[in-house]
């Protein structure tokens, strides 16, 4: 009986409120022979930068030739990070134009000296972008707030991350600087 339990309480934190499993942000083949994994806070600048310098090489290089794919992890930093991952989860479609938008736009919205300031320039700035969510009920969302922080949680325990961006490279903490000449070095070892 305990164990029908935890199966059946497992199953339903893994549910959002409407009723289906929340699915991790990703671009790419999903049976690609690659797997990167990102793990980011949307406060961070070198997050930013990585969406900005490197990202799109990556995309055009392996993501859109299915050489690889590449999934997107919460580890927020800061509350106005973690709220931000919310709202990037929210729509629940696996698209990258919200978590895209909040990383080139990321002065827009991360201002402001308490998180109620933080939190309104970003509600404004969804709502100027034309994303069509309801953003207090994205960040009230029990669930979407549980698999962000299972997230965080995931990534310290299995692979030390203690940094953002942190990259994995089917399943191997990418060690090097990170830029897309060493990544595009890493990557060509496992083709």
């Amino acid at each position: 009986m305990k164990k029908i339990f935890i199966i059946l309480l497992l199953i339903f934190m893994s549910k959002n409120s409407f009723g289906a499993e929340i699915k991790r942000i990703v671009s790419g083949n999903k049976s690609a022979k690659i797997t990167i994994i990102a793990y980011e806070s949307l406060t961070c600048s070198h997050c930013a930068n990585f969406h900005k310098d490197v990202y799109p090489k990556l995309k055009k290089e392996y993501i859109d030739t299915g050489l690889a794919k590449i999934e997107f992890r919460h580890f927020p930093l800061d509350m106005a990070a973690f709220n931000a991952s919310k709202i990037s989860q929210c729509t629940n479609d696996q698209n990258l134009e919200i978590l895209e938008s909040l990383y080139s736009n990321q002065q827009a919205w991360v201002k402001g000296n308490t998180i109620d300031e933080i939190n309104n320039n970003l509600k404004k700035f969804i709502k100027k972008e034309g994303f069509k969510l309801d953003f207090e009920k994205c960040i009230d969302d029990k669930e979407i707030e549980d698999f962000v922080l299972n997230d965080r949680i995931e990534g310290t325990k299995n692979f030390k991350v203690n940094a953002t961006p942190t990259i994995i490279i089917n399943n191997k903490k990418f060690e090097k600087s990170l830029n897309y000449k060493n990544l595009k070095k890493s990557l060509e070892k496992l083709i």
